[in-house]
């Protein structure tokens, strides 16, 4: 306005040449009152605006001394919570953790109470059910009684004084239970033998006698309880495989071994009323050995009486835990399994070993003998009694018999040679007499009996090791060869077979190195083969280690420390085998290589591990300690014990997993900081053999949650 007022008196000024002095003094009042209405104009826009500012000015002085006052009340109420509430918040959670312990104890105490309970019915179920001679529900409570015995002991730090006693009570009852078990059986199957002080012999065993209980099924739910009940109860209780072999020996010592030595012998039965009895007679006293097909029907006769009377009647119905193992059985073939091999060493040496024909002109009754023999064994003897697997694994028992008598070694030299047994003059016909194959001669002394003669080198091997056995294994070719010029024809083809298949079973059963290097691509298949069965085995035992876990436990500590003294015993014993047979190189490279795989298990098993106390790395840490001590051992490529140091030093080069396995160690007894030097911002020693992850892990496991363990994991990228 003020502007609009001088530019208009400037205006006026400009024109003020043009007019006259009334005019002037006329529009000089104009303006002067032009300029008092702009003055109001002015005044009143001033005072509308400053009516508008006052009220906001107002507001802002009233929020302002409402914060002041705010602020107040806040450092009142911050001074409150510092100095009480605080206070009692540190006393509520202290409350509260004595609240949680508490209810944890009482937890505790009730889950003691609640296992003292079931210790308790289980004893009060298992008495009434011993009273009703319900010996299977008997034996399942005394073992629910067991198991909660064995849960309240395993509470660390609550022992209760009850416990002896507790403990005491079930051994107690035990012994009880397996009393009256014991008298039930031994009404189905009582002995009756000569006195103990006789020697046993073809008069003393004439008076062994089996009597089996034959009561009918009626009375017998009247006389007691079933047959299949008490061996049920015994297995529940763990004793059914000490009974079975308690009578499997009494079986062996006074019925099958006499059968098998004393050919005079016959077994009969004779039946009463409620029991058969199982005896002897004598026929044909006169007998030097009994056929192998008498024997054999005896030892069938036998079975199938027991079979009949006795085990026919004990199938287990049921999955029971023997040895360890979840498996469906019958009584015949855990009796087979545990007289199969006593019982067959008897046959092979006191009846098999004397019918085995000394010439050609009784092989073919043999065969005959052989084949009847075969039809008893797999078809007529009833199934159960001499197992498939036992029979397998007495042939795999022969098998390293064999490889034991192989073990006798002889060197062989190019100037070595076998001399060839005396041939027949050509005109001397078909028979001849057999020439006795000599022993190791001079190279002069080779002769084929004829103007030419071969070389001294034509049956030379380069220098080499043989087994000792191998040059009687020649003599037998040669013999059993010669003796086919006197045999008939179908004995003839008979004897050349068996010639070809003892070079073929030695070839099979007992490839060694040579075959790996006149044979490389089917030598080092079977040797591959072998190397996949010794690793699997390896990981087996491991596998019982129980993942190196709560080492602080006892158990598991010891089930770990077996599974690596196993390890360590298959490969040294390995390594024995093995030892001046294969390479250097190649021996060195395949104890590397099974070594490795048991190391790499380890730190497997090891670095997956959650939580690993102070304890549990001092366990684990001298756990490895034996592998990496007696590791080394088992590197014995040499006979002479101080030339294999220097391959034993070489193990690193040979074991992949060596210096990882020495890191992990290190890790199991590091500090925080000695893990941070040895990862080194990713370039050390640790950082070579472990990835981020599993340090970090390692690191979670071993040490608690702390600023100082963040600051170290912080640290391993």
């Amino acid at each position: 306005m003020a502007a609009g007022a001088g530019s208009l008196v400037a205006a006026v000024l400009a024109h003020s040449g043009r007019l006259d002095k009334e005019d002037l003094g006329t529009r000089i009042g104009r303006l002067s009152r032009r300029v008092e209405e702009l003055k109001g104009e002015v005044c009143t826009m001033i005072t509308k605006k400053y009516s508008e500012f006052l009220p906001g000015m107002q507001s802002a002085e009233e929020l302002v001394a409402r914060v002041d006052g705010l602020s107040r009340s806040i450092d009142l109420l911050r001074a409150g919570v510092e100095n009480e509430v605080q206070r009692d918040l540190n006393v509520a959670v202290a409350e509260f953790t004595e609240l949680k312990q508490q209810l944890e104890q009482d937890t505790l105490v009730l889950s003691i109470l609640k296992k003292l309970q079931e210790f308790d019915t289980a004893l009060k179920e298992y008495n009434t059910a011993l009273l009703e001679k319900k010996y299977i529900e008997a034996a399942q409570q005394l073992e629910k009684a067991r198991s909660s015995l064995k849960m309240l002991e395993s509470r660390k730090g609550f022992e209760l004084k009850i416990l002896k006693a507790l403990g005491t009570e079930l051994t107690v009852q035990t012994q009880n239970m397996l009393y009256h078990l014991g008298e039930e059986w031994q009404k189905l199957a009582v002995w009756k033998l000569p006195p103990s002080k006789e020697t046993i012999g073809p008069e003393s065993v004439m008076h062994s006698e089996l009597h089996l209980c034959t009561l009918p099924s009626k009375e017998e739910e009247i006389a007691g309880p079933p047959v299949a009940s008490v061996l049920q109860a015994f297995a529940v209780l763990g004793e059914l495989h000490t009974k079975l072999k308690t009578f499997g020996k009494l079986l062996l010592k006074y019925i099958l071994k006499p059968l098998i030595s004393y050919p005079f012998l016959q077994p009969f039965i004779e039946e009463q009323s409620d029991v058969v009895i199982l005896k002897f007679k004598s026929e044909k006293p006169d007998l030097d050995h009994s056929s192998p097909v008498e024997v054999f029907d005896k030892i069938k006769f036998v079975l199938e009486v027991l079979h009949k009377y006795l085990l026919s009647k004990l199938s287990l119905p049921f999955g029971l835990s023997l040895n360890k193992k979840e498996c469906r059985v019958t009584l015949a073939e855990l009796l087979g399994d545990m007289i199969w091999e006593e019982l067959s060493d008897c046959l092979i040496q006191d009846c098999l070993v004397n019918s085995i024909p000394t010439n050609s002109s009784k092989l073919e009754q043999y065969i005959e003998v052989g084949v009847k023999i075969l039809q008893i064994y797999v078809v007529e003897i009833p199934h159960g009694h001499l197992q498939q697997e036992a029979a397998a694994k007495r042939l795999l028992q022969g098998f390293l018999q064999l490889h034991a008598y192989l073990g006798a070694q002889i060197n062989i030299t190019p100037d070595s040679c076998v001399a060839l047994p005396k041939l027949p003059d050509p005109g001397s016909g078909d028979h001849v007499k057999m020439q006795k194959t000599s022993k190791l001669l001079p190279k002069a002394a080779v002769s084929l009996q004829s103007d030419s003669k071969l070389s001294q080198y034509t049956f030379s091997l380069p220098t080499c090791r043989i087994s000792a056995s191998v040059e009687k294994l020649m003599e037998l070719a040669y013999q059993t060869l010669l003796e086919t010029t006197a045999s008939t024809d179908q004995c003839c083809i008979q004897l050349f077979y068996s010639v070809r298949n003892i070079f073929q079973l030695f070839y099979d059963v007992l490839l060694n190195c040579f075959s790996l290097l006149v044979f490389p691509p089917e030598g080092m298949e079977c040797f591959l083969a072998q190397m996949r069965v010794q690793k699997g085995e390896i990981l087996e035992r491991l596998s019982s280690a129980r993942n190196f876990s709560n080492m602080d436990d006892e158990e598991n500590y010891s089930a770990a420390n077996k599974a690596i003294r196993q390890v360590l015993h298959q490969l040294k014993r390995l390594g024995k085998v093995w030892q001046d047979v294969l390479p250097v190189n190649v021996y060195c490279k395949a104890m590397g290589t099974l070594l490795n795989t048991a190391l790499s298990e380890m730190v497997t098993r090891i670095a997956a591990l959650e939580d690993i106390s102070a304890e549990d790395a001092d366990r684990l840490y001298s756990l490895c300690r034996i592998m990496v001590e007696e590791g080394p051992q088992v590197f014995t490529p040499l006979p002479e014990e101080d030339k294999n140091k220097k391959y034993q030093e070489e193990v690193p080069v040979h074991v992949q997993k060596w210096m990882t396995f020495k890191e992990l160690m290190i890790i199991l007894q590091a500090n925080l900081q000695e893990i941070v030097d040895q990862w080194a911002d990713g370039k050390g020693p640790l950082a070579a053999e472990f990835s981020p992850a599993e340090v970090k892990s390692l690191i979670r496991a071993l040490f608690q949650n702390t600023e100082r363990r963040a600051a170290a994991l912080a640290k391993i990228k």
